[in-house]
């Protein structure tokens, strides 16, 4: 027999379990409430997409596609999949090369189908990936140059060069896509927007998206490799301030149904095509005459995107930071105007917020309004959403001319908020607990609790008879507010004994008293 060995859950990801998930569920029911209040609807998004799908909106030279992804190549042909894998660690040596011949043979077949797979468009014909099959060819026609003089120890070693050089350059064909589990949904969303053609559709697209999402990084208090998001985006042909403004009065909104105090909004724009380019020049120059005096990752950011320095945390940059060029004074009119107007608008609803010039977004796609809100209860990482206008991103994904604006909330940074705001109560697990006593009473406790069930009650039905002693007990554990009682004596009389856990008041009722009296309660 198999030693036996317990299987723990993975680093990183962890089980949501009775009761927190109910108050999970809560957060997520008033998000669906709130948000259909606006005239959202919900899409439900795949977990796994193509990784391409990231590369273009996320950037591939970023982190989260490059070290946080996770994702794997997905063969439409299995055994071409596993043909590659067994030649790649096949051992080669020069009785298997030159008597049997395994090793070239495997090649040559492997060689034959993969050209066939690529003509059917079985496998992925892109530039790298064409240009990955002709290298192995390449080192392929070298083994069979190589193959007829395997005599004596330096042609043998060179020989086993030309098998190395095969089995790397057959390491660097995609038999698949690649595939990836998604580590954010907006590039989801606008996927689906294009392919479903939603453009189409009257007015503005609105839609809200609640589930998990996946980035492989060091766990942390509310970060984990397994996360959940609640986002919403608003997708169509109009960047009108209102839409801005509508979406963070919604976000807020839902907040305050889910009882998180302490909220503050921060709220800037960061430009547009025109005149973004252009403050991240003078930033740039700006940022090189202080370049010394900053560390290792502001230094490399300066060439590779010097928005982001804005984000450091370090104490020793902030002074710094706070001296260079500020994008409010060198936005366009246009960009003016549309900023001046989400102000506006944020005021005609009441809605307090904070300017940061600090809080931008580093990727080109995003434009004009980003916003992120804080909450307490979550250290000096206290941003529990964080959201932007990203007009041109439907565009990058092959999509049609299309502005967009949206939001995604940290639902883990979320409920710990609430916990630390004490917010994450639990409800009572049962309402009605039966106690039911003598072979009689069994057929009774099954009707009533069907009742009670098609009433939208929870009730728990014991499968076998309990004493009442242990059953009560049992009743109380279970935090169940009621204790329906069922035996000779209220079979005789037609009635049910209701019996009060919190303060052991019961009453003799009967079938339809016991519905009101729990209904009331």
């Amino acid at each position: 027999m198999a030693e036996k060995q317990q299987i723990r859950a993975i680093k990183g990801v962890r089980d949501i379990l009775p009761p927190a998930s109910a108050a999970w569920n809560r957060v997520e029911q008033a998000a669906r409430e709130v948000f259909a209040s606006f005239g959202y609807g919900e899409i439900r998004l795949p977990i796994i997409e193509h990784v391409q799908l990231f590369a273009r909106s996320v950037g591939i030279g970023t982190d989260v596609v490059l070290k946080e992804m996770y994702f794997f190549e997905d063969s439409a042909s299995r055994d071409l999949s596993l043909f590659k894998q067994a030649i790649s660690q096949f051992s080669v040596d020069l009785e298997d090369a030159v008597q049997r011949g395994g090793f070239a043979k495997s090649i040559r077949l492997f060689l034959e189908q993969l050209n066939e797979a690529v003509h059917s468009g079985e496998i992925p014909s892109t530039v790298d990936n064409l240009a990955a099959i002709e290298r192995f060819q390449e080192s392929v026609r070298a083994f069979d140059g190589a193959l007829p003089v395997v005599t004596g120890q330096a042609v043998s070693n060179q020989f086993q060069q030309v098998v190395n050089d095969v089995r790397a350059r057959i390491n660097s064909i995609q038999i698949g896509h690649l595939i990836g589990l998604r580590p954010e949904a907006t590039a989801s969303v606008c996927r689906a927007y294009i392919e479903h053609g939603m453009q189409t559709l009257p007015g503005d697209v609105k839609l809200y998206y609640i589930g998990p999402m996946f980035r492989r990084e060091r766990p942390q208090k509310g970060r984990y490799r397994q996360f959940y998001q609640i986002g919403a985006e608003v997708l169509g042909q109009s960047d009108s301030p209102g839409i801005d403004a509508e979406l963070m009065e919604m976000l807020l909104a839902f907040f305050t149904r889910v009882g998180l105090a302490g909220l503050a909004l921060d709220l800037n724009s960061i430009g547009c095509g025109e005149c973004r380019p252009k403050y991240v020049e003078v930033l740039r120059a700006a940022l090189l005459k202080v370049k010394d005096r900053l560390g290792a990752d502001s230094q490399r950011r300066i060439e590779t995107n010097p928005l982001r320095v804005l984000d450091s945390k370090i104490p020793e940059e902030q002074g710094i930071i706070e001296a260079l060029p500020r994008i409010s004074d060198h936005l366009c009119e246009n960009c003016k105007t549309h900023f001046g107007e989400v102000r506006r608008q944020l005021d005609l609803r009441g809605i307090a917020y904070n300017l940061n010039w600090r809080l931008v977004r580093g990727l080109d796609y995003y434009m004009r309004t980003t916003f992120e809100i804080t909450a307490p209860g979550l250290g000096a990482q206290n941003a529990v959403c964080g959201g932007g206008r990203y007009d041109g991103l439907v565009e990058l994904l092959g999509g049609p001319p299309t502005k967009g604006i949206g939001f995604a909330i940290g639902e883990d940074r979320l409920m710990l908020s609430l916990e630390a705001a004490g917010k994450m109560a639990a409800e009572p697990s049962l309402d009605v607990f039966i106690v039911w006593m003598g072979a009689a009473a069994q057929p009774v406790g099954i009707k009533l609790a069907q009742k009670l069930r098609g009433a939208g009650m929870k009730v728990e039905l014991p499968p076998e008879e309990f004493k009442f002693k242990k059953a009560l007990g049992l009743a109380d554990k279970l935090g169940a507010r009621y204790a329906v009682l069922i035996g000779e004596n209220e079979i005789a009389a037609g009635k049910f004994t209701l019996k009060r856990l919190a303060d052991a008041v019961q009453t003799s009722v009967t079938e339809a008293e016991l519905l009101s009296e729990l209904k009331k309660a």
